[in-house]
């Protein structure tokens, strides 16, 4: 097994999927992908992510480029999201998103494994199985995992789900594990074509099913339909729960990343 060289493989990340990703195209109906006033954003419905993906800024085009882009999405009555990561520049960036009146939410880790070195034989627990999601019933079964696991509304990521299969079906991947007819986790696989990546999204398990190896076998799951898809790296932005987890199972730590969300 040879060691992953973090550098590089940081490199290709913000190259590929943060930077570049306007040259791929767009990962989802009614999305766009725009490069203006050194950045990348993001921009769909109000129910889809929102959001800052790269910037290239300075301490002398920050502060203006902030205001930009509050100014961008605010004319379109859109709550937005800045994802910062630990290299980026300039250094005091999360403060100049604090002042600019961002609020950040828990700090997540990026995390990245080769998908040829990763356990792919990892099956469900005795009594649970494994259902790909493919209509609106799948998409209500997810919902009420993220619900359970998360606390949070899923209405609207319900429906980001439900609109990539209706109309992109080659850019997701969803499954859920039922327990008998009891949804009891979920997660997603979002590909990024003409990339070496693709991301895993959404791990979810309702608390009473967690540590019996629900999350590890989607895991599985969804390496080996990358695998299949020729996908080279697996990417996550994990939570402090999950990260054990993954580095477990072999994907390695490359950056931090807070995300700084403006509500109008």
């Amino acid at each position: 097994m040879t060691r992953m060289d973090h550098t590089t493989v940081l490199a290709a990340y913000d190259r590929q999927i943060r930077r570049n990703l306007d040259t791929v195209g767009p990962d989802g109906p009614g999305v766009l992908i725009e490069r203006a006033g050194g950045v990348v954003r993001r921009v769909g419905a109000a129910h889809d992510w929102n959001g800052v993906l790269w910037s290239g800024l300075d301490e002398t085009t920050a502060d203006e480029a902030i205001a930009a882009q509050v100014r961008h999405f605010t004319a379109r009555g859109l709550e937005f999201e800045w994802k910062a990561y630990t290299h980026d520049l300039p250094a005091d960036l999360p403060g100049r998103l604090l002042a600019a009146g961002f609020a950040p939410e828990p700090a997540e880790t990026l995390m990245v494994a080769a998908v040829d070195e990763l356990p792919l034989d990892a099956p469900p627990p005795e009594g649970v199985r494994l259902l790909p999601v493919t209509d609106a019933e799948g998409v209500r079964l997810m919902v009420d995992v993220h619900e359970q696991a998360f606390g949070t509304d899923g209405s609207a990521l319900g429906r980001q789900i439900l609109d990539q299969l209706t109309t992109a079906p080659e850019s997701v991947a969803a499954v859920v594990a039922l327990a008998g007819d009891t949804p009891v986790s979920s997660a997603r696989l979002e590909f990024q074509p003409g990339t070496d990546f693709a991301g895993l999204w959404g791990g979810g398990t309702v608390a009473q099913w967690r540590g019996r190896g629900v999350y590890r076998s989607l895991i599985a799951y969804r390496a080996r339909l990358a695998q299949a898809r020729g996908v080279r790296y697996l990417q996550v932005d994990a939570s402090d729960q999950s990260r054990p987890i993954l580095g477990r199972l072999g994907f390695t730590e490359l950056a931090k990343t807070t995300p700084y969300v403006y509500r109008p």
